[in-house]
């Protein structure tokens, strides 16, 4: 970012009210110096970090954004970055963009695919090339080709498609196991498969979650050959309301981080991290938390027993797990091995970058009487269950007018330099967490 623009922006509050009808008060990010280099945005953190902007909105009408709603990101190099921008719930708008940045030089934001329908898994593969989840397929294409849109070849079709977004719970996101298979996503379509009387989707189990074809649940993908995965599927896990936040770690343990119930009550259900093992249930649409049944299926499934798969921790009520990763960076010795997570939530207990301490197998610890943090102040007691306690890495991430907004990220990506790099998709922005020096 050049030093023109940071003085253009010092001082300024930045237009960051994504769909938000044009008469709502605005808020968006206060510029204070600058953090290693880029404009330092007025976010609370832990001492020795900061945030510094990396590309955020100019001040105007979200329609005319360039970047929208960032969801992923991913570096191919020491000053390129790929991002996934869903851009529109609706309509097929979704852009792949590649990012050039560095300090003291502008930004170069360069669409390598569009016209996408709602792309945000992201990677790169070990083949080197980049593999996006788009809503009902999984593809690949050569991000440093002269005419990237002309690589782009299908790897896994098939996916549930949105439907007009009758599906809540419609993105496709993907990890790549330790045995090279192709572990996807499929969220499920409802909330607490009922019907909009509150009647159940099945008589004695949930349709939805029950079948060959079923959703609520991750599926996997053998690997054939190198660069090429069976276009059959097997259900690894299945009541798992939604694995956006899917993640391995190199021990070869899986974890998923459970979107819970949108109940009303602001303290219920607790979100849910998962160790995934073949072939087991995880509760959704019966059980929340550890071991209560929900109240439109009691009855249908036993919680307490040997059929239900009960989270390996607790986390907080509507935080929101959208991504998660284990830090291997140089820049923060203090967070080495640990594991990375973004809130998204939009009440009082998300808008937060969090960090786990592991075990071996990159599981997070969890101890009696744990807390939670809820803005604007104060935490809360998790109470019955294992809980594991989190390292707040921005404490002050909610919203202050003529400050900030309350953060909602989404995508982690750890930079070579050990950077922690973060997609803010509500408030369009991508940010850059590092030490704490001009």
């Amino acid at each position: 970012m050049v030093r023109a623009a940071i003085a253009m922006v010092t001082g300024l509050v930045l237009s960051l009210a994504a769909n938000a009808p044009q008469a709502a008060p605005r808020i968006g990010y206060k510029i204070e110096g600058t953090c290693d280099g880029w404009p330092r945005l007025a976010i609370e953190t832990e001492k020795g970090m900061c945030a510094g902007l990396v590309l955020g909105p100019a001040p105007g009408a979200f329609a005319v954004r360039q970047l929208r709603l960032p969801r992923t990101l991913v570096q191919l190099d020491g000053q390129t970055w790929l991002v996934a921008d869903l851009a529109d719930w609706t309509r097929p708008r979704g852009v792949i963009w590649k990012l050039t940045a560095a300090p003291d030089r502008p930004v170069q934001l360069q669409p390598l695919l569009t016209g996408l329908s709602l792309p945000h898994g992201l990677a790169i593969g070990p083949d080197g090339l980049a593999y996006v989840g788009e809503m009902s397929r999984i593809f690949r294409f050569d991000p440093r080709a002269a005419e990237p849109a002309a690589t782009v070849e299908d790897v896994i079709t098939g996916l549930p498609d949105n439907r007009l977004h009758d599906n809540r719970h419609p993105l496709s996101q993907f990890v790549f196991a330790a045995d090279g298979a192709l572990l996807v996503n499929v969220g499920a379509p409802s909330d607490q498969c009922l019907d909009a009387n509150g009647a159940r989707v099945g008589t004695d189990r949930c349709d939805q979650s029950e079948d060959e074809e079923a959703t609520a649940g991750i599926r996997r993908y053998a690997l054939l050959a190198p660069g090429r995965w069976d276009t059959r599927f097997t259900i690894l896990a299945r009541g798992l309301r939604n694995s956006v936040a899917l993640a391995v770690h190199p021990s070869g343990t899986v974890l998923q981080a459970e979107n819970s119930y949108d109940f009303d009550d602001r303290w219920n259900p607790f979100e849910e991290l998962n160790r995934i093992e073949p072939g087991r249930h995880y509760g959704w649409p019966y059980c929340q938390d550890m071991a209560t049944p929900t109240p439109g299926w009691t009855g249908a499934m036993d919680c307490a027993s040997a059929a239900h798969a009960p989270p390996v921790a607790l986390l907080p009520p509507h935080v929101a797990p959208l991504a998660m990763t284990w830090y291997q960076g140089a820049m923060f010795p203090g967070l080495r091995g640990k594991l990375l997570m973004s809130w998204h939530g939009y009440r009082s207990t998300g808008g937060r970058l969090v960090a786990f301490a592991v075990d071996a197998q990159g599981v997070p610890l969890t101890r009696a009487k744990a807390t939670y943090p809820v803005y604007p102040s104060g935490s809360r007691p998790f109470g019955a269950g294992p809980a594991a306690q989190a390292q707040v890495l921005t404490p002050g991430w909610g919203r202050v007018e003529g400050v900030r907004p309350q953060g909602t990220p989404v995508g982690i990506a750890v930079a070579d330099d050990g950077a922690i790099w973060v997609a803010d998709d509500k408030n369009a922005s991508l940010i850059r967490f590092a030490v704490d020096r001009p």
